[in-house]
């Protein structure tokens, strides 16, 4: 259960951080909502990317 916590963490984190730096950035420049919608989506990336990397350090599989 402790793997799944972490997982959706990770990803969540990821997702959250993400649309707050592109909140920021449209805050600062006035573009809203284009940044937040680039960062949202660099966010959610990084959460796939973070679940599959922990995905297949605890399968053992070995790759790029």
């Amino acid at each position: 259960m402790s793997l799944g916590f972490r997982v959706l963490s990770e990803f969540v984190a990821a997702v959250v951080v993400g649309a707050l730096i592109g909140w920021w950035i449209d805050g600062a420049a006035g573009t809203s909502p284009a940044f937040l919608l680039i960062f949202l989506l660099i966010g959610t990336g990084a959460g796939f990317w973070n679940v599959y990397r922990i995905a297949t350090k605890s399968t053992g599989s070995q790759g790029g």
